[in-house]
């Protein structure tokens, strides 16, 4: 009967795109965690007037992730088995393999786009992406339905009107790049040219620990999914995880934006050698993230009976993620102020630093703490998830205390000294 009832909580199909859309989210974190180091660079050369250096930054990042996108696209055509391999459902393995091919196309347009993002954000050009992106949304929402629906290509339509969003996205910003007075001085005659390749070093030494510090983070929370799979009756377990992981990631979007902001208002200020600027801004973005963060925990909760109704009908998850989802409140909680400390983290180039928080905090910390709760102690899903909210308490606090004691001073001196190719300061040298 157990057995049963599983099955019918969701469709082997649909678990599998759910899984691989995860899976897919999470390798594009790679190239959204590369494009990061972009923040440092294009960030503080904006602060420190250096404009064509922002240009070619943002070039010789295109080109190094498209080289990334290569062993990207290989791991997509393996995942079915690899998902097979670590024990998955072969029914689940097998749509989520095919679903991952449809993706590959995703990830060229998706590197081109999150480059031009940082290029235009840590110009403070935030409207005009405003309008790119909602007019690529429109296109998308479009295109969606007519593949989905009217020439039934199924999950693979779905695939492809994402490739179709992104590729419409890059046009739109780089006709606003090409026409626009703004960024004439940003990006004029540097395409391909010797300039630009000789960023590329620079790129990956903040992109690789750019990578690692959002994929740790990220890789433990698919992998509590991936381990919800294995406990007794796991399409239960899977589906109410994905859910609260859904949800977690789409009100992440909130907290990013207020992190994004501290990344380009330090960065810039470092740049421009203003530490006090600096620390005014991290200030005011901490209590304005942390303000929206208590509104939506309090607004999921008081919704806790309810909200299961948005993802299934199905009585046995809704029931289940009522009762997860105090656990689901603390964590949103707790990302509203980590997306702020990670955007100065990016804004100030401690990417390393945030890496090995991150190493430590999940996966030394959380991750025992889930398999201990979920597997030793039996608390199944709950405990899981409640090993990602031990490791995202210890994370805000090591962030907290390596920020609260940070020397700006010296960020800036630092900063300055990157951007006109001085010699520069021992990168552990970050405290008073």
């Amino acid at each position: 009967m157990a057995e049963e009832a599983a099955e019918a909580l969701l469709p082997s199909s649909e678990t599998g795109k759910a899984l691989v859309g995860r899976n897919a989210f999470v390798e594009e974190l790679k190239e959204f965690g590369m494009s990061s180091a972009l923040e440092t660079l294009c960030g503080q050369a904006y602060g420190a007037g250096q404009y064509r250096k922002l240009g070619a930054f943002t070039y010789g990042a295109i080109l190094c992730l498209f080289l990334v996108c290569i062993p990207i696209s290989i791991l997509w055509l393996l995942s079915g088995k690899f998902l097979r391999l670590i024990g998955q459902d072969p029914s689940i393995a097998a749509e989520a393999g095919k679903y991952a091919i449809w993706l590959i196309p995703t990830l060229f347009p998706y590197a081109i786009l999150q480059s031009l993002v940082r290029y235009m954000q840590t110009q403070r050009l935030i409207i005009p992406m405003l309008w790119t992106a909602a007019t690529a949304l429109a296109v998308q929402l479009t295109i969606c339905w007519a593949f989905i629906f009217k020439l039934d290509l199924g999950s693979a339509g779905a695939a492809l009107s994402i490739t179709v969003s992104y590729w419409f996205n890059v046009i739109l910003i780089l006709l606003y790049v090409k026409y626009s007075s703004t960024c004439k001085k940003t990006h004029a005659a540097l395409a391909l040219s010797k300039e630009v390749y000789s960023t590329m070093g620079e790129f990956f030494r903040f992109a690789v620990p750019s990578a690692v510090m959002a994929c740790l983070e990220w890789w433990s929370f698919e992998l509590i999914v991936l381990l919800s799979g294995i406990l007794p009756n796991p399409k239960l377990e899977t589906s109410v995880l994905s859910i609260c992981l859904n949800t977690n990631s789409v009100h992440n979007q909130i907290p990013y934006s207020f992190g994004a902001a501290a990344s380009v208002r330090v960065s810039n200020a470092l740049g421009g050698g203003k530490p006090q600027a600096a620390r005014v801004a991290l200030s005011v973005v901490l209590i304005l993230s942390a303000t929206e963060a208590f509104i939506a925990s309090i607004t999921i909760f008081c919704c806790r009976y309810v909200w299961g109704y948005v993802f299934t009908y199905e009585q046995e998850v809704i029931t289940y993620l009522k009762d997860i989802t105090p656990l689901l409140c603390l964590s949103i909680f707790l990302d509203g102020t980590l997306v702020v400390l990670s955007g100065v983290a990016r804004g100030t180039g401690w990417q390393h630093i945030g890496a090995y928080v991150n190493l430590g905090s999940y996966y030394l910390v959380g991750i025992p703490v889930a398999l201990l709760l979920g597997f030793v102690l039996h608390l199944k899903g709950e405990g899981l998830w409640s090993g990602l909210v031990v490791g995202a308490f210890v994370q805000s606090i090591v962030l907290s205390l390596i920020t609260g004691f940070t020397n700006w001073e010296k960020r800036a001196v630092e900063a300055r000294q990157r951007m006109f190719n001085e010699q520069m300061l021992p990168q552990n040298d970050f405290l008073e």
